[in-house]
């Protein structure tokens, strides 16, 4: 089995969290004015649309790879739709274009990463979410 874990703490002077895994890190923040938002970094679903669609930017470089097909330039746009109360996620939509080196019709790679995509999958089969108090 796989697995990947995250970290994440309260930014000092701020009600924003820092998240980071390995090297890198990102910051997580509600809107200004919003239950202490300071508009400093991410919320939850630009996350959530971020991890949709960076994952399938990687699955579309993954796919080329294994096709031989070397991709260009590469746009992914992801729009997460919210409702009720609490607020939860309803649909994703994910718009895809990318281009090939050589010209090629570049279908077959986007077909074949919404075949393997990750993250797509993983929400679509419903993910099991624990919360737990730390010992």
């Amino acid at each position: 089995m796989v697995s990947a874990t995250v970290e994440l703490r309260n930014v000092e002077g701020t009600q924003a969290a820092m998240g980071w895994a390995g090297g890198h890190t990102i910051v997580v923040d509600r809107p200004e004015g919003k239950a202490g938002g300071m508009g400093l970094g991410f919320n939850g679903a630009q996350l959530l649309a971020l991890a949709i669609g960076g994952c399938f930017c990687n699955d579309l470089r993954y796919v080329s790879a294994e096709m031989g097909v070397e991709l260009g330039g590469i746009a992914v746009s992801v729009t997460v739709e919210m409702q009720g109360s609490p607020l939860i996620a309803t649909s994703a939509t994910m718009t895809v274009s990318c281009e090939t080196r050589d010209g090629s019709d570049p279908q077959q790679v986007v077909d074949r990463a919404k075949e393997v995509c990750t993250v797509a999958h993983s929400l679509r089969r419903g993910v099991p979410v624990t919360i737990q108090a730390a010992a």
